[in-house]
């Protein structure tokens, strides 16, 4: 990051006649523009002195300490109304290795995304200036909405957000909260969801060897697991009920909208009633 100036928000009070000019005298930028008549964006958040939400705070710990469909209700709904913080940070566009050391001639800001072990991405996201310099201090913060902060996820292509990465409440949002945001929709639980039941009984409803079946959320609490709970026809061997269990799985796969609202499927079997 050496192309970064780290004191480009410095002011020389003592040196007003330093920098650029245009034709007239009159203070410009790189290019030769005036800045007198120029303005930047606010994009809704120029009164925000960059604190945490209280409520918020609020939210996340109790989803940390007790999670369950309840607390996570309404951590997705707190979520979905405050203001983010997105860290970008500058990246060497252009290097000169002509010398005896590389020298970064050009940087450029670049949004910053997390890889798990697993090969999974995550983009950070922070409550406040003070949990995203706790992380990293030279990172450039820039507020969002939430629905900006899940699409430019996934843009880049990541499966979750995480929050306040650095922090005793850091959160995971999942890949079914994340897709809530980016479609500014409320998030249920996929047990609860009424899309996620349809499309289930959709895909069992062509399998005569099942007698009922009923959602219940999964285990271990806080994962996002859907459990479906078939009740079958006595007397099926395993290799059979293996194929009914794979087949009304990949019914449910074929609808994208039905997959982005689960994050992890599992059934169960019971004797038939």
């Amino acid at each position: 990051m050496s192309g970064a100036d780290p004191h480009a928000g410095d002011h020389d009070h003592g040196h007003r006649d330093h920098g650029h000019h245009d034709e007239h005298g009159r203070p410009a930028d790189s290019a030769g523009q005036a800045w007198e008549g120029k303005s930047i964006p606010s994009h809704g958040f120029s009164g925000d002195a960059g604190e945490a939400d209280p409520s918020l705070l609020a939210a996340l710990a109790s989803a940390g300490a007790t999670p369950g469909p309840d607390a996570e209700t309404h951590l997705l709904a707190t979520v979905a109304r405050a203001r983010w913080l997105v860290p970008v940070v500058a990246v060497a566009a252009e290097v000169d290795d002509s010398g005896a050391h590389a020298v970064d001639t050009r940087s450029d800001m670049a949004a910053v995304t997390l890889t798990g072990p697993d090969g999974s991405r995550a983009l950070p996201v922070f409550s406040s200036l003070a949990a995203l310099a706790d992380w990293d201090p030279t990172a450039r913060p820039v507020p969002v909405r939430a629905a900006a902060a899940a699409q430019a996820a996934i843009s880049e292509e990541c499966q979750v957000l995480v929050v306040d990465v650095a922090s005793t409440h850091a959160t995971v949002l999942r890949p079914s909260m994340l897709w809530a945001l980016a479609q500014e929709r409320d998030w249920t639980p996929s047990h609860l969801d009424a899309h996620v039941a349809a499309a289930v009984e959709a895909a069992v409803r062509a399998e005569p060897d099942v007698t009922s079946h009923r959602l219940e959320a999964g285990e271990p609490a806080g994962a996002g697991v859907l459990r479906v709970v078939l009740g079958l026809r006595p007397g099926l061997d395993a290799d059979r009920v293996g194929a009914v269990a794979t087949r009304i799985g990949e019914r449910i796969a074929t609808d994208g909208e039905t997959r982005a609202r689960i994050d992890a499927l599992t059934f169960a079997l019971e004797a038939a009633r």
